[in-house]
């Protein structure tokens, strides 16, 4: 069975102009992202969905650089460009949905995920989008391509087009949906990178516990913020999920 890791990235951010490239420990943002998604026991192959802007044009060069794969599709209909670039693949069956701006996403997350959604037969099953347990930044989505290609000939608002999956987490009746929970509700935690004081609480956590060659986890960074709790205070009071907030406005 052929399990794909789709990470959408784009240099265009209207908080944070090429958040993905700026460093975090000697490397941009998406390596790092890429970097942690590779620890997974689970996903079988990466590949980098951006657009077909000119300024992307980093963005592919960086990864042909790397060694990874890539597809360019359209900036404002995700979907479409998750649909296409699952096409243009050859179409796996079973895709995981990353974004850039994760760069402390824990594969061990990821690769339970990926074994509740299997286990339990399901056509989408996520970490968060239903009911947030998780800290924003492990978000994982993992949902089939039938389902995938089912929402793409069906959604028309601009909330389903431009976030990819909203058309399937919103259809329980159409869609066997599943969300994987944490033992402990640690949703109120902001590990995603959207403002430049989410960058400074990352390069932090990095700099406290990377180790070149190693991987570190959500329970560590649970651990690094326990005993400094000051922490907590880099990035307090940002809106979770305020692109989406505002695709629905435009409904």
């Amino acid at each position: 069975m052929k399990i794909t890791a789709i990470i959408q990235a784009r240099m265009g951010s209207t908080r944070l102009p090429g958040k993905i490239i700026k460093e975090i420990a000697g490397e941009p943002m998406l390596w790092r992202v890429i970097e942690r998604v590779r620890q997974s026991k689970k996903i079988g192959e990466i590949i980098i969905a951006t657009t077909l802007n000119k300024e992307d044009e980093e963005v592919r060069e960086f990864a042909r650089k790397r060694g990874v794969k890539v597809f360019s599709g359209s900036e404002n209909d995700v979907l479409d460009r998750y649909y296409q670039t699952a096409l243009y693949f050859n179409k796996p069956e079973i895709i995981v949905r990353i974004t850039s701006d994760c760069p402390l996403i824990d594969p061990e997350i990821i690769d339970k995920t990926v074994e509740f959604f299997l286990e339990n037969d399901l056509d989408y099953a996520s970490t968060g989008r239903i009911q947030s347990t998780f800290p924003d930044g492990l978000d994982t989505e993992v949902f089939r391509f039938s389902a995938l290609e089912k929402a793409w000939r069906e959604s028309s608002l601009a909330s389903e087009r431009e976030h990819a999956t909203p058309y399937i987490w919103k259809n329980p009746r159409i869609f066997k949906i599943g969300e994987f929970k944490n033992e402990k509700d640690l949703s109120y935690l902001r590990w995603t990178v959207d403002e430049e004081k989410d960058l400074n609480f990352v390069r932090e956590v990095y700099k406290k516990l990377y180790k070149k060659g190693e991987i570190f986890y959500m329970k560590d960074v649970i651990s690094l913020i326990e005993k400094h709790s000051e922490l907590l205070g880099k990035n307090k009071g940002i809106i979770r999920d305020e692109g989406y907030l505002k695709s629905l406005k435009e409904d």
